[in-house]
């Protein structure tokens, strides 16, 4: 399977990705946790089948540390022990707030009631933008058939600055 289009080869492209990476500096300047955030974009990046996503929120996470049961278990993260409480809620909002065509309730008041417990008002504007730009992200990617593999760890950091 070959891309489809660059997107960023085109100037409408290259101006919508910079000022999209613009938007997710608010997120990354965040008090919301920089693992919290990565495992977020994974599991979005999963659920939606983005190869490219998925490749780089690995990479990132292996690049910061995280040992690799944790980021091999973020697709099975309810049957795995590896999670914190506060990991477990924001990683049940992610999904939810994915999978919402899949859901006839949205976001569920069990999971906000979990998001509420563990995170402030401030977390949780980076958490539901966080969601709402990687979901964007993932639609991108999956529509221009953006591959996976290749992504080098620290490129959005670099991109951003």
């Amino acid at each position: 399977m070959e891309p489809r289009f660059n997107l960023v080869g085109t100037e409408v492209g290259a101006k919508f990705a910079k000022r999209f990476g613009n938007a997710s500096l608010v997120i990354i300047g965040s008090t919301l946790p920089k693992v919290t955030q990565e495992l977020v974009m994974l599991r979005v990046s999963q659920v939606n089948g983005c190869g490219y996503c998925t490749d780089a929120h690995s990479k990132n996470l292996a690049h910061a540390g995280e040992p690799a049961v944790r980021i091999n278990l973020v697709a099975a993260w309810r049957e795995a022990t590896v999670f914190t409480e506060d990991e477990r809620a924001a990683l049940a909002l992610a999904e939810e707030g994915t999978r919402l065509a899949d859901a006839h309730h949205g976001v569920s008041d069990e999971t906000w009631a979990q998001v509420r417990k563990h995170f402030d008002d401030e977390q949780i504007a980076a958490l539901v933008a966080l969601i709402a730009q990687v979901n964007a992200a993932n639609r991108l990617g999956v529509i221009i058939r953006q591959q996976g593999g290749s992504y080098e760890p620290g490129t959005f950091e670099t991109a951003a600055n």
